[in-house]
């Protein structure tokens, strides 16, 4: 019984830790890169798009231009995406559980 009753305040004390972490989501913010910062794309933690800044010698080339865009999106989200990973690791104690 007393193993049962550590097993749920350890629940509990996940639980918060993850509730923080997601709070914490809502506002973090990555910034990706492409074609030697020619192109940034700042995207928060729920992968929505905040600003795309581009270099005017990057315009010159629309289909450079568009492919520049969407690595640095794609950059920026892969930056999100492994910082949520390692803080998911810290909550879970490296704990492989679905979410």
């Amino acid at each position: 019984m007393k193993n049962m009753m550590n097993m749920m305040k350890q629940a509990q004390q996940m639980k918060k830790r993850m509730d923080a972490m997601q709070a914490e989501l809502k506002t973090m913010e990555m910034d990706g890169t492409a074609g030697g910062d020619l192109v940034t794309v700042r995207v928060n933690g729920e992968n929505e798009v905040l600003r795309v800044s581009i270099d005017p010698k990057a315009a010159d080339d629309i289909e450079t231009l568009e492919d520049l865009v969407t690595v640095a999106t794609n950059d920026a989200l892969s930056k999100i995406k492994n910082h949520v990973s390692e803080e998911m690791k810290k909550v879970t104690g490296g704990m492989n559980l679905p979410f």
